[in-house]
């Protein structure tokens, strides 16, 4: 027997059969359709599920690769060994006073419309993100002038050890596109936002003026894994692709948006290779354009083929 079927049968007390897949292909959860298969695919729906997983995972050295809704990944064309976590079943939100929780794989656009619906305003800036709250922590998310470090209050985390720890705001060192969790094995569980009693008029507009905003900048009618590239002290990413005469550049089946120079979409059955190998012109050509180093905000995952 396998170390797999031994670790399966030792969490199948506390976690849904259902909830547990074997040779799941990755394409079908990320946004960007790229990938290869998950050796074991698990979607957990509880702390007790989670705490499980990784409890159990220790005990047999499994790896484990935490995914959420998939916005701003590539997985590669190999796939991805061990155990994926997929928390987008973990998903409650509930509220307390101006207090909002929301679970890691809850969508943060969930969240701002949830926050709309109870007139509190802080979070309209997320209403086009299209991540989960546990990527929005990982990456301190930001569109329209705001980011998820302005309205946290703090986060609760589960170590790969299964302790439960609440973290501050502070204790989580968000700046741009960055927090602790990029360099700590921990598990974001959920996260407690600190908002403000808004008028439900004000806030729905401006949530609709960024939708639209959002709407007729980005190219939201392919797939793709949203903004590629960080933004450079001094310059937008978007603004020296498309002057480097980049946009509608193709590797395969993948090119660098025609409506923003920011994104690269999947026009056409793209692999994980050819987003890196056109990842890798646009910084070529950037460098040599400019003297400027992009640094990629998107995260691989998985394996080469």
């Amino acid at each position: 027997m396998s170390d797999y079927q031994h670790f399966v049968n030792s969490i199948s007390d506390d976690v849904l059969d259902e909830n547990i897949k074997t040779l799941e292909p990755i394409k079908q959860h990320t946004f960007t359709k790229l990938g290869g298969v998950a050796d074991l695919f698990i979607t957990p729906s509880s702390f007790t599920e989670i705490q499980a997983v990784l409890k159990q995972a220790k005990k047999f050295n499994i790896p484990v690769t935490i995914l959420g809704s998939g916005s701003n990944v590539i997985v590669r064309d190999g796939g991805i060994r061990g155990i994926t976590l997929c928390l987008t079943k973990f998903n409650h939100i509930s509220i307390e006073n101006d207090v909002i929780t929301a679970q890691s794989g809850a969508a943060i656009i969930a969240v701002s419309n949830f926050a709309l619906k109870n007139e509190l305003t802080g979070l309209e800036f997320a209403c086009g993100i299209p991540g989960s709250v546990g990527g929005a922590l990982y990456m301190n998310a930001g569109a329209y002038g705001g980011q998820i470090s302005d309205v946290l209050e703090k986060a609760r985390v589960i170590t790969r050890n299964g302790e439960i720890v609440t973290m501050s705001k502070e204790e989580l060192q968000l700046g741009y596109r960055k927090s602790i969790f990029m360099n700590r094995d921990y598990v974001i569980l959920e996260a407690e936002f600190q908002l403000k009693q808004g008028d439900h008029k004000l806030i729905k507009r401006e949530m609709d003026e960024f939708t639209i905003a959002r709407q007729s900048k980005q190219p939201l009618e392919y797939p793709s894994c949203g903004s590629v590239f960080k933004r450079p002290p001094g310059h937008y990413a978007g603004k020296l692709i498309q002057d480097s005469k980049l946009q509608g550049t193709r590797v395969g089946g993948a090119e660098v948006s025609k409506k923003h120079a920011g994104f690269i979409v999947n026009i056409d059955q793209a692999t994980s290779n050819d987003y890196i190998d056109l990842i890798n012109v646009i910084k070529g050509t950037v460098k040599k354009n400019f003297e400027i180093d992009l640094e990629t905000e998107v995260i691989f995952l998985g394996e080469e083929s």
